[in-house]
């Protein structure tokens, strides 16, 4: 049985942010899709194959579970990366299937070694090189200790790829610290060299780095937040239209989340609304129930702050966002009706409410915002 809460995922609008991306990075870049974090709430199941309809067939994700959600989501053959953890005993379905994933410490090597001899396959890895994330990746003693074990064992690892991550391109206040890092991973990719190790690919940029520092895109990009419609940041929104005669938006929104109206009442002046007496009818009211709440992603911060949209006007969520149900206040609203549609992120009629002022009334990242979005709301595909 269907639930009231639907988020609907626009064909139309992934394609044409891919295409927009590619277009910027130019026909040599390889586009990786990140579709970590459930496709950043979108849902891997629901959103590999749409960029495969789109042409795309190359998927980042962070975890070997992930991994596994994308490969049995795909339709034909893609390269699938795992860019963070993967357990003990996933290394062995990892290896047979060709996943292809990171190295960022002497543990996993070792690690990786053993599983490789015993699948009798190579592993296909990625050098993760420390360059001043302080994060995951190689430092200079593990590499040294990395290469060798490579050199050792040519049988066992094949080097697709060396790569690092850049420590918040999203900012022209890490600026200096961006381009140390990118100095350093030259400097490390050319004594790899230097020692026999001549990847496939080099990588390192995220949107924002792609975006705003072009040096950055080497062989391959990983675009996550892009490719999805939204900006990782305003800076680098401006960064792109700066010397642009045209200020509009070129990205378009692949997600609309939306339920309907369950219930409508009148409350008199002077009562209080919901849990405690955290609203208080100033006037004789009308409001709607709606079925969706924290439970469903809609923060409890936005007590008494949301915006929903319904009959294509803008109305306000009065009271405490409960577990499974928020109040709309619809006094101006006279048609409203059991059923009517209910938009919490998307377009209705003129009106819009976007992630970015949803996630900031609800002091969220638009990052942070979707991807809470429970992987059981259900996810419908539509031009």
């Amino acid at each position: 049985m269907q639930s009231a809460t639907i988020i609907e995922l626009s064909q139309s609008a992934i394609e044409y942010n891919l295409k927009f991306i590619q277009v910027q990075m130019g026909d040599k870049i390889i586009i990786s899709s990140v579709v970590k974090g459930n496709a950043y709430g979108h849902g891997i199941e629901e959103i590999v194959p749409i960029i495969e309809e789109c042409g795309g067939n190359h998927f980042s994700v962070f975890s070997a579970d992930e991994a596994y959600r994308v490969f049995h989501a795909t339709r034909g053959k893609n390269t699938i990366l795992i860019l963070g953890f993967i357990p003990d005993n996933g290394f062995e379905w990892v290896i047979k299937n060709d996943i292809e994933f990171y190295i960022s410490n002497l543990y996993r090597a070792r690690k990786v070694l053993e599983e490789a001899k015993k699948t009798g396959k190579k592993a296909i890895v990625h050098l993760d090189i420390e360059t001043g994330m302080n994060r995951t990746g190689l430092n200079d003693k593990d590499l040294m200790e990395v290469v060798s074990l490579i050199q050792n064992n040519t049988d066992q690892f094949y080097v697709r790829g060396v790569c690092t991550h850049f420590a918040g391109a999203e900012s022209i206040s890490n600026f200096v610290r961006l381009k140390n890092q990118d100095q350093r991973f030259r400097e490390i990719v050319s004594l790899l060299k230097g020692k026999g190790i001549v990847p496939d690919i080099l990588h390192a940029a995220c949107s924002a780095s792609a975006m705003v520092y072009p040096e950055t895109r080497y062989d391959m990009v990983r675009i996550g937040i892009m490719q999805y419609g939204f900006w990782p940041s305003k800076e680098t929104f401006i960064h792109y239209i700066h010397n642009k005669t045209d200020k509009s938006d070129p990205l378009r929104r692949a997600l609309r989340w939306k339920s309907k109206v369950m219930e409508v009442k009148s409350v008199c002046q002077g009562e209080f609304i919901g849990y405690g007496n955290y609203y208080q009818a100033y006037n004789n009211i009308k409001i709607a129930i709606i079925p969706v709440g924290y439970y469903n992603g809609y923060s409890r911060s936005l007590s008494n702050q949301g915006k929903v949209l319904i009959n294509n006007q803008r109305v306000s969520i009065i009271g405490m966002v409960n577990m499974n149900m928020i109040i709309a206040n619809i006094s101006k609203l006279p048609n409203v009706k059991p059923g009517d549609e209910v938009v919490m992120i998307g377009k209705q009629g003129k009106y819009q409410l976007s992630v970015a002022s949803f996630s900031e009334l609800s002091n969220q990242v638009n990052y942070e915002l979707l991807t809470r979005l429970p992987q059981d709301i259900n996810r419908i595909k539509t031009k």
